[in-house]
């Protein structure tokens, strides 16, 4: 491994001192938000990729706070236990409707038949995703699209179909990304392409919002290493890191975006540290990232 040179080397002391500073303001400014689970009572909300992990539990917190859910994803019987589960939970009312995201039409149909059942909503939760391994990138331009078209282009697909609605409610985008949408890792190439694409997309689209006047919020969550089946899966043995615990995860996602929040951290220090290193010192985040992983259990 690369030793780190002298800049470097003060650049870590500056940044020291630095995320001191920031925390600090950061706590003082959270301070002033007030989240109420009544904010999301009755209200109308979408949740993607919703079968298992982060979806389902925002899902069942949703439940609980009293709102009008549906839920996709493309395993049918996994939704038919997460509705179930929901409405012994509360949901004001709770459908389902199951598909692939590669599939456009599937895109815009979820958003139609939240139009048929509520005749408009109030929150639209982007949380799907192709399902992530860890491996070196292969040259597959035909998976790159197959990716694209599920973790970006639906994406954009159901906002553009939701925007009457949620311009109409006054509504809300929640945008489920994560820290690989924002710093670079190894092994996660065709992922993290698609993350850096939905800030670029949805960071520009609110600016346009605000420009427009357009009373609807935009929430880019960027997200740690969470304990999903899915995810701890893919790292076994190759992610030397810990995981934060994804029904905790789901909440803070809730919260802002019914708080209007512009992005959200989650596990705040695990996220907002890289990317002040990244700054600061790049060469540097590159050594502590590559130091994570035990290439030799990679496959190739």
């Amino acid at each position: 491994m690369k030793l780190l040179s002298l800049a470097e080397s003060k650049s870590c002391l500056k940044l020291h001192f630095f995320c001191k500073g920031l925390i600090l303001a950061f706590f003082f400014y959270s301070g002033n938000e007030d989240f109420k689970p009544e904010m999301l009572k009755g209200k109308r909300v979408i949740v993607t990729g919703a079968s298992t992990g982060i979806g389902e539990q925002m899902a069942y917190h949703l439940a609980r706070m009293g709102s009008h859910i549906l839920i996709t994803a493309r395993t049918e019987a996994k939704l038919q236990k997460v509705v179930a589960q929901c409405l012994e939970l509360g949901a004001a009312s709770a459908s389902y409707i199951n598909g692939s995201m590669e599939d456009m039409a599937f895109a815009q149909s979820v958003v139609k038949k939240a139009e048929e059942l509520w005749g408009g909503l109030d929150m639209l939760i982007l949380n799907h995703v192709s399902p992530a391994f860890l491996s070196y990138f292969n040259s597959d331009v035909a998976y790159m699209q197959k990716v694209l078209n599920i973790n970006f282009l639906s994406y954009v697909t159901m906002t553009v179909a939701s925007l009457p609605m949620l311009k109409n409610s006054g509504g809300s985008i929640v945008v489920v990304s994560s820290l690989a949408g924002k710093v670079a890792f190894p092994f996660t190439v065709y992922y993290s392409a698609t993350k850096f694409a939905l800030d670029g997309f949805f960071s520009s689209l609110r600016q346009e919002f605000a420009m427009k006047n357009t009373n609807v919020s935009i929430t880019l969550c960027v997200l740690g290493l969470i304990d999903t089946e899915t995810a701890m899966k893919a790292i076994s043995g190759v992610v030397q890191i810990s995981a934060a615990p994804k029904e905790e995860c789901a909440l803070e996602i809730i919260k802002g975006g019914a708080l209007r929040q512009r992005e959200i951290y989650y596990e705040y220090l695990s996220t907002r540290i890289p990317l002040l290193i990244r700054d600061w010192a790049p060469n540097l985040l590159d050594y502590i990232i590559q130091r994570n992983y035990n290439v030799e259990k990679l496959k190739d």
